[in-house]
């Protein structure tokens, strides 16, 4: 008589036992590369916000410290005399550039206008960017978002313009689901109120 070996198998409760061992480190493993995913995700995001931050905290502070009057300010941004080009001791349309937040103040922007026109212009007649004063002086206006994502902008000074000698520029950004405060400030050094006639306007005889 030939004796036959038996193989044995795995029952029904082992198997089961099996699946649901499978599925609780399958399931780990996806929750934990979820969990992964999302941190990178955050962190590049955040990481993208602090280089714009850096960005704009440099560029605005060179702006300012560089300029020769804070023509304006307004809830939507503030006008800055950035040079006297010509040396004609007067405010042209392509000298001036805003730092304009807009009318809910939730980005920065940088806006330039590109004229060679030199016809004066009088602090008193410059406005709100929206107002679109500068329209009868230049049609060519080069904006620059250089943060677009913050919020409640708010302009802040030593003195009410034309006599500010300091700006400072405070705004939300909200990081990793937290709200954090920022401030951006610094000082004309180029500040030119010499050519001011009685605080109101640049003199045009000067």
């Amino acid at each position: 008589m030939i004796k036959t070996k038996q193989v044995k198998g795995f029952t029904l409760v082992e198997l089961l036992v099996t699946l649901v061992v499978s599925s609780v480190v399958l399931a780990a493993v996806a929750t934990l590369a979820f969990a992964l995913g999302t941190a990178n995700d955050a962190t590049d995001e955040l990481s993208l916000k602090q280089a714009q931050l850096r960005f704009a905290t440099l560029g605005i502070q060179d702006l300012i410290r560089h300029s020769k009057l804070v023509c304006f300010a307004g809830n939507d941004g503030v006008a800055l005399w950035r040079a006297d080009e010509n040396n004609d001791g007067r405010i042209n349309i392509g000298e001036l550039v805003y730092i304009e937040c807009g009318q809910e103040g939730d980005y920065l922007k940088v806006c330039e206008f590109r004229s060679s026109n030199t016809e004066a212009i009088n602090i008193d007649s410059i406005g709100a960017f929206a107002d679109s004063w500068w329209a009868s002086f230049c049609n060519d206006v080069n904006c620059i978002q250089i943060m677009p994502q913050c919020g409640g902008v708010q302009f802040d000074f030593d003195r009410l313009p034309p006599l500010s000698k300091f700006v400072s520029i405070t705004f939300e950004m909200i990081e990793n689901d937290i709200t954090h405060r920022y401030q951006i400030s610094a000082g004309l050094r180029g500040w030119a109120g010499n050519l001011l006639d009685e605080g109101d306007i640049v003199n045009d005889d000067d």
